[in-house]
C-alpha cells in the first residue's frame, strides 16, 4: 500500500514540476504596432499579415519587414487599469469588463493623455481563435466609453486586431492575448496519461443519472379503524413490523359485540325451532291432519327467522367477525381486530387500557410489495423524459438494483428547488426496497446519431462553464461547450466544438490542474 502510495505521490510531482515549466500565462501577450513608413509598398500585404492574426508565429515571419513586434512588457496600462495603445499622440485603452455580467469589451480614447469623447473615433476589434472563425466587434458609445455590441466568450485565450480612425487618420494594433494555455510536447503527453481525440460522430444510447428516494405506494397504504368501540385489552403489534393479512393487531372489551353476538346466537336457536316446526307441519298437512294453512304460516315463520339470522351474521361479519366463531359460553366482549392486508406497520395510535371509538385511527399498514421511486428532476431535464420509459434504479449505499418505468411526471416545478418530481414503479416482493432509501435513476432512452461526441473523461468544468481542452500544434486551451445527451461514455456536444478538432481525453484533469494555478494571477 505505501509503495502504491510513493508511486502516485511522485507521479503528482514530476507532472506538476514539468507543466508548470511549460505554462504560459496571460502577461506573455505580443503587441503589433503599424508602421506608415511601409504602407505604400505593403499595403495589400499588410492587410493579409492581420487576417491571418490568429497565427501568431506566420504572422511575426511576414510583419518583420513592416511592423514593430513588441512583447506585452512594453505595453501600457491605462488609467483604466487596460491595455493602452498610443500612436502618434492618440491613445485606445482595450478592457474587458465582466464584473456581475457576460465579458464584453470596453473602450476609451485619448489624445495626447487626455479623455477623448466616446464618439470621437470609430473602432473594431476582430478577435481570432485556433479552431473557430473570427468574430468582429463593433462598439457604441455610453457615457465616456465604447462598448462590444456582443459578448466575449471565454476563455480570453485569442489574437485581436483593433482597427481605429480617428480625425482623418487610420490605426490598427495587433495583440496576442492569453489567459492560460499549456505546451505539451508529444513525448511528455504519454507519460502523463493525457490521450488526443478527434472529435466525430458516433451513436450513442442516451443515459439521464438522476437521484430520488424509494417512498411508499400511496394507493397501497390501509388505515385501521376498530369498526366497533370498546376498551384496549392488549396491542400484539408495534410500529416497524411486518404483518400478513389476517394476523391479530390489537384486542380490545366491546359492548357492542356482545349485543351482536347476542343477536346471531338468539337468531340461530329461533332458526333452528322454526326449523323443526316447519318439518311438524309439513308432515301433518301431508297426512292431511293439519290444514294446509298452518304449514304456509310455519314456511313463513322459518324464511321470517332465516333473514333475522343472516342480518345478525352480516353486521359481525361488516367488523371481520366470522359468524361460525361465535359460540354460546365464550367471551361474547373480545374482539380481535384484525389486518386486512400484508405490508409494513408504518403507525400505531392505541395503548393498552385506552377506550376507543369505532373511527379511530389505531393502525398504518402500507404493502411495499410494491414501491414508488421518488426521483427528482431539474429544470433542464424534463424535456428528456416521457412517461413509460425504462429506468434502472440503483441504491447508493448497497449492490441493490431494479428495474422499473416512469409513470407519473408532476406537472408544476418546485418555486424554491426548481426541481420537479418523476415517479417510477418498482416490484419489490422480496422487501429490498426499504422506504426512505436514496436511489440513483438511469433513464434508458433510444440510440441517437450524435453529429459531433467527446469522451466523458474530457469533459471539465472551469467556474460556471463546461469545457474541453482543444488541441493545436503542441498546446493545449479551453474551449467552453453545450453538451446534450450522453450514455456515460461518450456525449454529444451541441455547439463550442467542431468535427475533426483535436481534444485532451484520459487525464484531462492534469490540464485543469495547471491552468487553476494560473487563474489567480490573470488579469485584463
Amino acid at each position: 500500500m505505501v509503495k502504491y502510495q510513493l508511486v502516485g505521490i511522485s507521479f503528482i510531482i514530476i507532472t506538476t514540476v514539468i507543466l508548470s515549466g511549460i505554462i504560459i500565462n496571460s502577461d506573455e501577450g505580443v503587441v503589433v504596432e503599424y508602421d506608415p513608413k511601409n504602407e505604400h509598398d505593403h499595403d495589400h500585404n499588410h492587410s493579409e499579415e492581420f487576417d491571418n492574426a490568429q497565427n501568431e508565429n506566420k504572422r511575426k515571419v511576414e510583419a518583420k519587414d513592416n511592423l514593430k513586434i513588441a512583447t506585452s512588457d512594453e505595453v501600457s496600462k491605462g488609467p483604466k487599469g487596460g491595455k493602452l495603445f498610443t500612436k502618434n499622440g492618440f491613445g485606445v485603452e482595450v478592457t474587458i469588463f465582466e464584473k456581475s455580467t457576460p465579458s464584453q469589451f470596453r473602450v476609451y480614447l485619448y489624445e495626447n493623455n487626455k479623455p477623448l469623447t466616446p464618439t470621437s473615433a470609430r473602432i473594431t476589434i476582430t478577435v481570432s481563435r485556433f479552431g473557430t472563425p473570427s468574430e468582429v466587434f463593433n462598439f457604441k458609445p455610453n457615457n465616456d466609453y465604447l462598448f462590444s455590441d456582443q459578448t466575449l466568450e471565454k476563455p480570453h485565450s485569442f489574437d485581436m486586431v483593433i482597427n481605429a480612425d480617428y480625425d482623418g487618420n487610420s490605426f490598427r494594433w495587433g495583440y496576442s492575448q492569453a489567459e492560460a494555455k499549456i505546451k505539451i510536447p508529444d513525448d511528455i503527453l504519454k507519460n502523463i496519461g493525457i490521450e488526443i481525440r478527434s472529435a466525430g460522430p458516433t451513436k450513442i444510447n442516451p443515459m439521464l443519472n438522476l437521484l430520488g428516494e424509494i417512498g411508499f405506494n400511496e394507493y397501497n397504504i390501509v388505515q385501521i379503524v376498530p369498526r366497533a368501540p370498546g376498551q384496549v385489552v392488549a396491542v400484539k403489534r408495534q410500529r416497524g413490523e411486518h404483518v400478513k393479512k389476517g394476523d391479530v393487531l390489537a384486542i380490545i372489551e366491546s359492548p357492542l359485540l356482545v349485543e351482536l353476538r347476542s343477536q346471531l346466537l338468539a337468531a340461530k336457536k329461533r332458526l333452528n325451532f322454526e326449523g323443526i316446526n316447519l318439518e311438524r307441519e309439513k308432515k301433518l298437512w301431508e297426512e292431511k291432519i293439519s290444514a294446509k294453512q298452518d304449514y304456509l304460516s310455519a314456511q313463513q315463520a322459518f324464511n321470517d327467522a332465516e333473514i333475522i339470522k343472516d342480518l345478525a351474521s352480516a353486521k359481525l361479519l361488516a367488523l371481520g367477525i366470522r359468524p361460525e366463531t361465535v359460540v354460546q359460553g365464550k367471551d361474547l366482549a373480545i374482539y380481535e381486530i384484525r389486518s386486512p392486508v400484508s405490508g409494513l406497520i408504518t403507525g400505531r395510535t392505541l395503548a393498552n387500557g385506552q377506550t376507543l371509538k369505532e373511527d379511530a385511527e389505531i393502525f398504518t399498514i402500507a404493502d411495499i410489495s410494491n414501491v414508488w421511486v421518488q426521483i427528482t428532476v431539474y429544470e433542464k431535464d424534463l424535456n428528456f423524459l416521457k412517461i413509460g420509459e425504462e429506468t434502472v434504479v440503483r441504491a447508493t449505499a448497497s449492490d441493490i438494483k431494479g428495474k422499473g418505468t416512469i409513470s407519473f411526471i408532476t406537472p408544476l416545478i418546485g418555486v424554491t428547488t426548481r426541481t420537479a418530481t418523476a415517479r417510477v414503479e418498482l416490484d419489490n416482493p422480496d422487501g429490498r426496497w426499504l422506504p426512505g432509501m436514496y436511489v440513483s435513476a438511469e433513464v434508458i432512452k433510444e440510440n441517437i446519431q450524435a453529429p459531433i461526441a467527446v469522451t466523458v473523461d474530457a469533459i471539465q468544468t472551469l467556474g460556471d462553464e463546461t469545457v474541453v481542452f482543444v488541441r493545436n500544434g503542441q498546446y493545449f486551451a479551453t474551449r467552453p461547450i453545450r453538451l446534450g445527451s450522453s450514455d456515460g461514455k461518450m456525449v454529444e456536444v451541441l455547439s463550442g466544438l467542431s468535427a475533426g478538432e483535436q481534444y485532451a481525453s484520459g487525464n484531462s484533469y492534469v490540464i485543469k490542474s495547471e491552468l487553476g494555478k494560473s487563474e489567480a494571477s490573470h488579469e485584463h
